[in-house]
């Protein structure tokens, strides 16, 4: 009877083992299937990542990531404390003087970057004080600040007996560095420290945001046209029909709903910012593809470098600034 008893007891834990197992095994399966999706998903990103990259020439997420960061920081300083975007202006010409003299030195133009980023940030003060007299003194002082060191730096035997250093070249190639980061930037702050003129730099930087992401868009949709295959071979016609129509539109609801203008302003400025930030685009790839590289440096994971992202912004301030001083001041 105990023996018929023990049977019973040591089937019933048999059979409560073989189903703990298949129960186990069930769950470790279907844990297995969720995994196996999981990897195919994360494949399948990848993949897409990567044609999105391949196409547009860029790591979308990071870009966007990054991109909302400093427009968070932009906006910030522009709306709440107009001193705080001298701050924000400083550095941004640090970084983008640093590293765009760096990528010259690197292409062999002994451009000595501890004078041209202490001339790029010296711009910055007296353009918020003193306005486009300040920033056109500070600008010539910085370009003898320049030229002085560099002229100095001949001096070593070094490079006296060198034949490949050109000094009117390296002259050329840091005053080229000043012009286009931090004469081009300092407009910014010269029309930000103006009465209104925070909402003109507002506009005209979303006007130009608005043509990057048409363009990008556009020619992702429907690019097929190369606009300048020598030069930048991602850039289509397509993708600036695009820009063009964000750009218009945009710049008609900034000119009604923010600046407190006509239509036909925002028309102009819109068209103005087209034209710029387009010449602004292909330019910078002009000089990447002399200096030979593909990103003026990789600090912005997704973007490349400053200038990567600058180079529509720099060009597009000179205009902006001369519609502002047209329809703008009061």
């Amino acid at each position: 009877m105990a023996d018929g008893t023990d049977d019973q007891a040591s089937n019933a834990t048999q059979r409560i083992r073989r189903r703990a197992q298949t129960a186990r095994e069930e769950v470790e399966g279907r844990i297995h299937d969720v995994e196996e999706r999981i990897h195919d998903i994360e494949a399948r990103a990848r993949e897409m990542d990567a044609r999105i990259e391949k196409r547009v020439g860029r790591n979308l997420p990071k870009a966007l990531f990054f991109g909302l960061v400093l427009g968070l920081s932009l906006l910030f300083s522009l709306i709440f404390v107009t001193e705080l975007f001298m701050l924000f202006g400083a550095a941004l010409v640090v970084f983008t003087s640093y590293e765009l003299a760096s990528a010259l030195r690197f292409a062999g133009r002994d451009v000595p970057r501890i004078p041209v980023v202490v001339a790029s940030l010296g711009v910055i003060a007296p353009a918020y004080y003193f306005g486009a007299v300040g920033l056109w003194a500070a600008f010539l002082a910085g370009v003898a600040l320049v030229t002085v060191w560099r002229l100095v730096e001949q001096l070593r035997p070094s490079l006296r007996n060198d034949p490949a250093v050109s000094l009117p070249t390296d002259l050329a190639a840091g005053i080229f560095v000043l012009a286009y980061v931090s004469l081009l930037g300092g407009f910014a702050v010269v029309m930000t420290a103006t009465d209104g003129g925070e909402w003109w730099t507002l506009a005209y930087l979303i006007i130009v945001i608005c043509i990057d992401i048409g363009a990008y868009a556009s020619g992702l949709a429907f690019g097929k046209t190369p606009m300048a295959p020598r030069i930048s071979p991602k850039k289509t016609w397509e993708g600036f029909a695009g820009a063009v129509a964000v750009a218009l539109i945009a710049g008609v609801l900034l000119a009604l709903f923010m600046l407190g203008q006509p239509w036909w302003v925002g028309l102009i400025l819109a068209a103005a910012m087209v034209v710029t930030a387009t010449v602004g685009d292909l330019t910078e790839s002009l000089v990447k593809r002399d200096l030979g590289i593909k990103d003026i440096s990789t600090w912005l994971p997704g973007h490349g470098g400053f200038l990567d992202r600058l180079d529509s912004i720099l060009p597009s301030t000179v205009a902006a600034y001369l519609v502002f001083l047209a329809f703008g001041v009061a």
